[in-house]
């Protein structure tokens, strides 16, 4: 949860140059050059992963939407406007969207005794990719900024990033008012973003 947020937040997760060099490269794609999107692979395919890899549980999926949000950068670059925000949190919500799709499309089909997971069980040994973007100390910041959050705005925040239900269905499921649902989601982020600014 907290990495989506540090990433989202530009002013904490990337210096501003970054930025400007993530900028510079979809516009260089826009014009057709192949080598801005290996530069721009380069920066940012693992902070992508990780949101995938996060939302999905899966490695081969989440390496598949890298691929498909790097093919859908490469094809938008022309469309891309540096006033909507950061290319880094441009790529995560394509990334988010794109990962929440598989996720709903691998609820609505059975599935096979391959994928239910002859693994399942088996602990992952590997480290977590969201826990290598960020520096220990990062990380220690955001665990405790998720835990000062009322449960009620951590729940809201999960079910709309991980399981990415919408405002409404987040309202049906914990039945509460929408308005209640939006203020708390709200405030989640801003009491998360300015922890990572502090």
């Amino acid at each position: 949860m907290w990495v989506l947020f540090a990433v989202l937040d530009s002013s904490a997760a990337m210096s501003n140059d970054g930025r400007l060099a993530d900028q510079a490269a979809v516009a260089r794609m826009a014009r057709g050059d192949h080598s801005a999107l290996a530069e721009l692979y380069d920066r940012n395919a693992r902070m992508v992963f990780s949101l995938a890899q996060r939302i999905l549980q899966n490695r081969a999926d989440a390496e598949d939407v890298v691929q498909e949000v790097f093919a859908q950068v490469w094809a938008q670059a022309g469309r891309y406007e540096t006033s909507r925000g950061a290319v880094a949190a441009w790529m995560l919500m394509m990334a988010r969207s794109r990962a929440i799709d598989r996720l709903r499309s691998r609820t609505s089909r059975p599935e096979t005794l391959s994928e239910a997971g002859v693994a399942e069980g088996v602990p992952d040994a590997t480290t977590r990719q969201d826990l290598q973007l960020l520096s220990a100390e990062q990380v220690e910041c955001l665990r405790s900024a998720m835990r000062e959050l009322p449960e009620a705005q951590r729940t809201a925040l999960e079910l709309a990033y991980y399981e990415g239900l919408t405002h409404a269905e987040i309202a049906g499921r914990l039945s509460e008012p929408l308005g209640t649902v939006k203020t708390r989601i709200r405030q989640a982020v801003i009491k998360l973003r300015e922890s990572l600014i502090r």
